[in-house]
């Protein structure tokens, strides 16, 4: 109806104008055009046309970016290639020019070159979205996810990064874009990506989790509605500078140093003066929206503050040795938690964090992407008494602390575990206590020894030790006293004052 119409408008308005051109300009055939300007309305009815069946598993995503993303037909083909499609090219730019480009220029038409931007209130909405770029880190080019969350009043901003854009990294970023406003707004403003919504349409559904994660906050979820990038523009637009002013032309050593210069780059942009409002976001949360913050829930017997701890599904439960197994690593926890179940959670793709039972934060390490490895923190083990035993752990910490420069020490360790396995932290202890009293090289010669036979135990190195070298002077060798048989008798004549 509306193309018969526009067919027959744009003739009448200029009757010389021919069938080709109309077509070109409206993206529709030439018999189109034809049957319109042939037909009366009620005879003319271009029907429903059918999607492509290899395009209908891409739809939704050919739309959001397409008229949300501004993204050239050309870009979305890439992306959807790298998705699975596997239809024609021709396919999808008919599919875009005549089912997308027609809701495009009506949305452009309603909103020519702007939209009016709508505030709102102190302390009542925070928006939230990430975006995907390559940058360079070190020698290597890498995906990075650089999410930001932004106050709707104040426009006072919060970024962080992350190598990976699972649902805990979501979570994990608007925690701690809540802990750096000081508190939660009423409402939160997401788009219709799946860690948000399981049905975008217009019964939308939300995910579960996220709700969830809304419920423990206390904030409420609303959405932006497909095409309609005006709603979330607070925190879409933001990324153009983020671009042109961090990410362009950029390089960075490291994951961390990435961290570290986003903050400051954050830092920097909460100081610039907004083109929309003509305020310094800093200036303008601190002063009339900080106060209408909503306060972060408390641990009502600790006093802290708590973190919402329902993305935390990976369970695992220390050993004796204060470690806890993370994909063929293993990684050392406060020995107050030693044989309790913790919970392991990913943040920014690079950082395991690992929490109690009650939700708190008790370890973090840098994340190791080899195999068999032993990541130890010092400090968990200060203040550590067992009665029973020592954790393998930390007898491996004071020969690798010890013989740091021995080329072969992280061999020999691995060889005794190799062949103890019954029980290797008994005699890692044996052994790093017989070199307490022994020097390096009496040590090195006695692990060399280790090798030319191939037999890895603390029965080995203290037979060849004690023959072969002396003990440092002045220093009791507990392992050669021999203590007489039988009992010992003495006069208790001997005991008087």
């Amino acid at each position: 109806m509306e193309d018969w119409v526009t067919i027959r408008n744009i003739r009448s308005k200029n009757p010389s104008i021919g069938t080709r051109t109309i077509a070109g300009m409206l993206g529709i055939s030439r018999n189109t055009v034809k049957k319109a300007l042939k037909d009366d309305i009620h005879q003319y009815n271009r029907g429903i046309r059918k999607i492509n069946g290899n395009i209908k598993p891409f739809v939704d995503f050919i739309k959001e970016s397409f008229i949300k993303k501004n993204l050239r037909a050309s870009r979305i083909l890439e992306d959807i290639r790298s998705k699975g499609y596997q239809g024609s090219t021709y396919a999808i730019y008919a599919y875009i020019r005549n089912e997308l480009r027609p809701i495009k220029d009506d949305i452009n038409r309603a909103y020519p070159s702007a939209f009016k931007s709508y505030s709102t209130d102190p302390g009542v909405q925070l928006q939230y979205d990430w975006a995907e770029y390559i940058v360079q880190i070190g020698k290597n080019a890498v995906k990075i996810y650089i999410h930001q969350s932004i106050l709707g009043f104040s426009r006072y901003k919060f970024y962080d990064v992350s190598l990976s854009i699972t649902q805990n990294d979501v979570f994990n970023a608007l925690s701690e874009s809540f802990n750096f406003f000081g508190g939660i707004t009423d409402r939160i403003q997401v788009d219709n990506a799946k860690v948000f919504v399981n049905n975008a349409g217009r019964d939308i559904v939300w995910n579960k989790r996220f709700l969830h994660f809304c419920g423990f906050y206390g904030i409420h979820p609303t959405r932006s509605a497909p095409a309609h990038p005006w709603s979330k523009g607070k925190v879409e637009k933001p990324f153009d500078y983020l671009e042109n002013h961090f990410i362009a032309d950029n390089e960075f050593r490291s994951f961390e140093e990435l961290q570290n210069r986003l903050k400051q780059f954050q830092t920097n942009v909460n100081l610039l003066l907004h083109h929309t409002t003509k305020q310094i976001p800093a200036a303008t949360f601190k002063a009339k929206e900080s106060e209408f913050i909503n306060p972060l829930p408390i641990d009502k017997i600790t006093g802290e503050i708590k973190r919402y701890g329902g993305f935390m599904e990976e369970r695992r439960t220390a050993t004796k040795d204060c470690l806890i197994s993370y994909k063929a690593n293993r990684y050392s926890i406060p020995h107050q938690f030693a044989s309790k179940e913790v919970w392991v959670k990913i943040a920014y793709g690079a950082t395991l964090n690992i929490y109690s039972n009650r939700g708190q934060l008790i370890a973090s390490h840098k994340l190791s992407f080899k195999k068999g490895e032993i990541i130890i923190d010092k400090d968990h083990f200060k203040g550590y008494r067992n009665t029973d035993r020592v954790p393998i752990s930390a007898s491996i910490l004071r020969l690798t602390a010890r013989f740091e420069s021995y080329a072969n020490i992280d061999r020999f360790i691995g060889n005794v575990k190799s062949q103890k396995r019954i029980d290797p932290a008994r005699h890692l202890y044996r052994i790093a206590n017989l070199f307490e009293y022994y020097d390096d090289k009496d040590c090195l010669a006695a692990m060399e020894e280790c090798f030319s036979l191939n037999l890895f135990s603390a029965n080995i190195i203290k037979g060849f030790i004690t023959k072969s070298s002396k003990p440092k002077t002045e220093q009791l060798n507990l392992f050669n006293i021999k203590l007489p048989k039988g009992d010992v008798k003495r006069n208790l004549l001997e005991y008087r004052l």
